[in-house]
């Protein structure tokens, strides 16, 4: 733990008893190990949605590695033109449009 040994910790516990006397050690390890808990369930909680999100993103993306490999359906060809003819399979109304000539102005 944060590469503290025994001797280390004892010395730390024996600072803090005659800093802060022996009436308010209780109460502030009390608080320290209620911080400690809380930061616990707070890095357990980060830790638990980011595993979701996780999670999610490779829901996702195997939905669109799916989508993406599924054969895609013909499209309609036998559409109408604006004008109510029907164009034959191969045409439709922009290869059609550009195909036809523009009417000529008369002078």
């Amino acid at each position: 733990m944060f590469g503290i040994g025994m001797q280390e910790l004892l010395l730390i516990l024996v600072i803090a008893l005659i800093v802060l006397g022996p009436k308010k050690l209780p109460d502030v390890a009390k608080s320290l190990g209620k911080a400690l808990n809380e930061f616990k369930r707070a890095t357990s909680d980060i830790k638990e949605s980011l595993d979701l999100d996780d999670s999610l993103r490779t829901v996702k993306k195997s939905f669109h590695t799916m989508n993406d490999t599924q054969p895609v359906a013909p499209a309609d060809t036998s559409a109408s033109s604006p004008s109510g003819a029907t164009l034959p399979p191969s045409a439709s109304p922009e290869e059609s449009a550009k195909t036809q000539e523009p009417p000529r102005a008369s002078s």
